[in-house]
This record gives C-alpha cells, sequence and structure tokens, in this order.
C-alpha cells in the first residue's frame, strides 16, 4: 500500500506531481559532487529526469566533469524509458566507488539529450550538492534520486515502497 502523498510547502515540489512516464529539462541550478576531496563534477548546465515517486536525478555533461575519475565498468541496466545504460567506478586517489554513475551512450528518442551525460549515485559519493544544499540520497541500491528540502514524497526506494 502507498504512502500518503506529502502536500508541499510554498516552493516546494512533490514527486507525485511528476509524470510517468519521465520527463527530461534543463537545470540551469548549481550542481557539485565531492569525492575523496576532489571535486568530480561541477556544473551550471545538467538535465534533471522527473518520473512519478522519484527524486530528480541530475545528469552532468562530461565537459563539466573530471573524467579522468570515472573507469568505464562491465554493468549494464535497462530503463523502458531511457534505453541501456552503462556504468563508471568512480576513482580518486586511494578510494573507489563501484558502478557509482551511469550514462546512456544510445539513449531511447525521447532522451536524446542525456547522450553521454553521467548521473550518480549521490549515496555513494562524499557529497553531492544543488544550489549548494547538500543532497541526501533517495534510499535503496537501485534508485538514484537526489532529495533536497524543496523536494517531498514519499519517495520510491524506501522501505516498503517494493509494490508501488
Amino acid at each position: 500500500m502507498r504512502p500518503e502523498r506529502i502536500e508541499p510547502g510554498p516552493g516546494q515540489e512533490s514527486v507525485w506531481n511528476y509524470p510517468r512516464p519521465p520527463r527530461l529539462e534543463d537545470f540551469a541550478g548549481h550542481i557539485r559532487l565531492i569525492f575523496n576531496d576532489i571535486v568530480i563534477a561541477d556544473t551550471h548546465d545538467a538535465k534533471r529526469v522527473l518520473e512519478t515517486s522519484h527524486p530528480p536525478v541530475y545528469y552532468i555533461p562530461p565537459r563539466d566533469i573530471q573524467m579522468k575519475h570515472l573507469i568505464k565498468s562491465s554493468l549494464t541496466s535497462w530503463c523502458e524509458f531511457k534505453g541501456h545504460a552503462r556504468y563508471y567506478t568512480v576513482v580518486a586517489n586511494d578510494k573507489e566507488a563501484i558502478n557509482a554513475a551511469w550514462y546512456y551512450p544510445d539513449p531511447a528518442p525521447d532522451f536524446l539529450a542525456l547522450k553521454d551525460h553521467v548521473a550518480f549515485y549521490p549515496g555513494l559519493m562524499d557529497a553531492c550538492y544543488v544550489n549548494d544544499e547538500k543532497v541526501k540520497a533517495q534510499e535503496g541500491d537501485f534508485y538514484g534520486g537526489w532529495i533536497t528540502g524543496n523536494i517531498v514524497g514519499p519517495f520510491k526506494g524506501e522501505a516498503g515502497t517494493r509494490g508501488w
């Protein structure tokens, strides 16, 4: 059974107002990721995917990522909307986060703008920020949503949400 939707307050978005299938939109806010004291990504040119019951997922263009810290992984996955994903392990000095980022080398037609942009699991990074607000990672080991104070749920991925 799905929990009750949290009513958004002023300046907040409810993930229950996000569409399904998901919507892709430009995001001009500031996105920054830190791993092992290294700024892995810093952009004002991200894209975000909004999908019912999920916090936003931010995709960063490769030009705004320290790509030398991303090593291609053999892991792949499939999204019914975006297509086949490939993964990266993030490596910074003596620390690594296995399969911590993913991208779509050949996305489905509605998501062509995501081509080669990279999304990161915020729970596997040391810190991720949206407009200088440190994000909370979406619970679970599958979804990669970024939760900030202006996003309300409940969120898919939390305990008891598998059947939603």
